[in-house]
């Protein structure tokens, strides 16, 4: 990874993951940079749970990606484990770089550790750059995926 350092995120981080978070047309409507109370509060939930990993990417100093991995055990599958990427986010400086890979990579790697044997992502479906990223990586669009608002 050459200067690339993956670690989990910290208090410190928080400005720069909400600030990728929010720098997109989906999260410019969702995400609140101005007020960090409830990401710190959501951090310290993250931090509590041994099967949530809230990572970021650190070149010189500055994080230019993040994600969360969440394992999942499981019963289906034969009692399978399964790891679930989410919030996957490039600083725009940093995309097109291989950064990207790097960052799943990793998540594929940290899912093999931790013994899943499925790793599973949900995207947008307007973020068709991100599906083509994701087939290029070997992943499949095998599933439909549904959410409900509460």
């Amino acid at each position: 990874m050459g200067d690339l350092e993956i670690r989990a995120a910290v208090a410190d981080d928080i400005p720069a993951i909400v600030g990728m978070l929010a720098d997109d047309p989906l999260g410019a409507r969702r995400e609140s940079p101005d007020n960090l109370a409830p990401y710190l509060a959501a951090l310290e939930r993250l931090s509590a749970d041994p099967n949530q990993h809230l990572m970021v990417a650190v070149r010189e100093g500055g994080v230019v990606g993040t994600l969360q991995l969440t394992i999942v055990p499981g019963l289906s599958r034969r009692g399978a484990t399964r790891s679930i990427i989410e919030g996957v986010r490039i600083h725009a400086d940093e995309r097109g770089s291989g950064l990207g890979t790097q960052l799943i990579q990793w998540a594929i790697d940290e899912s093999r550790n931790q013994d899943c044997q499925l790793v599973q992502l949900t995207s947008d479906s307007s973020r068709t750059d991100a599906h083509r990223f994701y087939e290029r990586l070997g992943f499949t669009a095998s599933h439909v995926g549904f959410k409900l608002a509460l």
